[in-house]
């Protein structure tokens, strides 16, 4: 948080050192058609240009980060206001 899309560049996100039974809620979608994947130890997410992302867990969890695309600047981050996610 705070919820963002960004025009040029998708991102990855891989999930690991969870616990057997622990999981991370990965929000994602459209602002306005939000979708959450439930993920566990070492899956990733593909997050596409459009797509809101964050995620919360049931238990600490780590993640590696990745982008693709132009990554020439990082002001193209457009913040969703939490009123406008659905």
């Amino acid at each position: 948080m705070p919820a963002h899309v960004h025009d040029r560049r998708m991102e990855v996100y891989l999930y690991f050192d969870m616990e057997q039974e622990s999981r991370v809620f990965h929000f994602m979608g459209k602002p306005n058609e939000t979708r959450h994947l439930i993920v566990k130890n070492e899956h990733a997410v593909l997050s596409p240009p459009w797509s809101i992302h964050s995620g919360v867990g049931t238990n600490n969890y780590t993640f590696i980060w990745a982008m693709a695309g132009e990554n020439y600047t990082f002001k193209d981050m457009d913040f969703v206001r939490m009123e406008d996610l659905k």
